[in-house]
């Protein structure tokens, strides 16, 4: 009976149960985070490369593991590995991947910054000058947890005949660490939100410019190739009943291009933006001209134009990109409480920011597609970063210049209170409202 009686609550007992939650070590968070965020994509691509194999041939040939490592090589391919089919190189990125992976990356490295938020000094420690270095090892240890995945990955995937590159895997690791998973870490931290807080207004607003440029041209090139996608539908579909597939086939045919759409929205904002692309040795697809050759039997194609001069509304579409950097860059900057010149400063900044954030991203869409001709698949860079630096900051300036004269006309209609002269302040019902004669001699 005496096992039912309760014990007396003890100070120690209380103290333990109102002290706070013992923290997880800030290297084990950050770790297992990297690891993680490498194998969420991994694993769904794992799944896709059984299920592929279970649909082309009912797992009559070959085993699971064989459609577990054409998975793995469509992970390594989204990082830019590149593999060899058929004695043929193919360095071409599927940007579908790619995007999956960054996603994962930011979703998964903005949880690690929200858990290791209370690691680190305090206010009143930073204050007293002590240094703040949770972001960083956080950042240094979620990337050794990821590369430690990839380099298994690869060297798994690295005895068969498709050959990934292990150095561009690396390569593009660190890339994508720097440009996503840090800044997923910081911003889930709140860290970020500090340091933001400590730039100027026009650095944060030629910021949110920039974002806005970058993903309003992003969306607009996308729209542009679904509506030829469609428009073309038919060849589409022709070309896919060409190879006589399955229902199931023809599904999973589907996905496999749906990986490259990305790359295809960006060949169409490179015509957009007039320099257009190559889709082979010695061809260009431009609002000027389209020349084209034999092609590969891939539904994504059939969204080309036809080959010759084309209409001449056609060359009114490189209007679309300075339009889009313009609207943007007003609806950034219309609500924010700067000055004309801030405006006008901010607006040019972050479209010429844009312009180069969108030739980055169209370098890296191209690369070799196949043997031959087809090594030379994608926009031309350095014509692409020109006229997109210039549509971009022209656009955005001429957006910007909009709301720099909203501000300076309201301005003058409501003058600063602080700038009025005491003169000018109004006069007592006693006092004279005129100046008072000199006295006479």
């Amino acid at each position: 009976m005496t096992s039912l009686l309760t014990r007396p609550d003890s100070a120690r007992n209380r103290a333990a149960r109102n002290a706070p939650p013992r923290q997880r070590p800030l290297v084990l968070i950050a770790t297992v985070g990297g690891a993680c965020a490498a194998l969420a994509p991994l694993v769904v691509l794992l799944a896709l490369g059984v299920i592929g194999w279970f649909v082309t041939d009912a797992g009559v040939h070959g085993a699971p593991r064989d459609g577990m490592r054409v998975g793995a090589l469509a992970w390594l391919a989204g990082h830019g590995s590149g593999v060899t089919i058929e004695g043929a190189r193919v360095t071409i990125v599927p940007l579908g991947v790619t995007a999956m992976i960054v996603w994962s990356m930011w979703r998964i490295g903005h949880r690690v910054g929200d858990a290791i938020s209370s690691h680190g000094p305090d206010a009143d420690r930073i204050s007293d000058g002590e240094r703040d270095l949770t972001v960083p090892i956080a950042v240094t240890t979620f990337f050794a947890g990821y590369v430690v995945v990839a380099i298994v990955v690869a060297t798994l995937a690295a005895g068969t005949t498709a050959d990934p590159s292990v150095p561009h895997v690396l390569a593009w690791t660190v890339a994508m660490t720097a440009l996503v998973g840090a800044p997923a870490v910081a911003t889930g931290s709140g860290r970020a939100a500090i340091w933001a807080a400590l730039l100027p207004p026009t650095v944060r607003a030629g910021a949110a410019v920039a974002g806005a440029v970058l993903r309003l041209l992003l969306l607009v090139s996308m729209l542009t190739f679904v509506l030829a996608l469609v428009v073309s539908f038919g060849e589409a579909a022709t070309m896919t009943s060409s190879l006589h597939p399955s229902p199931a086939e023809a599904g999973l045919y589907a996905v496999v291009n749906a990986a490259f759409a990305p790359n295809a929205a960006l060949f169409a904002g490179s015509f957009l933006l007039g320099p257009g692309f190559a889709v082979g040795g010695a061809t260009v697809v431009s609002p000027a001209a389209v020349v084209v050759g034999p092609l590969p039997v891939v539904p994504l194609l059939a969204a080309l134009p036809s080959a010759g001069t084309p209409a001449g509304w056609v060359g009114a579409t490189m209007l679309v990109p300075p339009l889009v950097a313009a609207v943007a860059a007003f609806r950034t900057l219309r609500p924010r409480p700067l000055t004309w010149d801030q405006v006008a400063l901010a607006g040019c900044g972050g479209g010429l920011v844009a312009g180069v954030g969108f030739a980055v991203l169209a370098s890296i869409s191209g690369g070799a597609a196949g043997p031959g001709r087809m090594r030379f698949v994608g926009p031309f860079t350095r014509d692409v970063l020109v006229h997109a630096v210039t549509a971009c900051g022209v656009g955005a300036l001429l957006g910007a210049s909009l709301v720099a004269l909203l501000v300076w006309r309201s301005n003058r209609a409501w003058p600063d209170p602080s700038a009025v002269d005491e003169r000018d302040e109004p006069v007592g019902p006693d006092e004279p409202t005129t100046p008072a004669a000199p006295a006479e001699d």
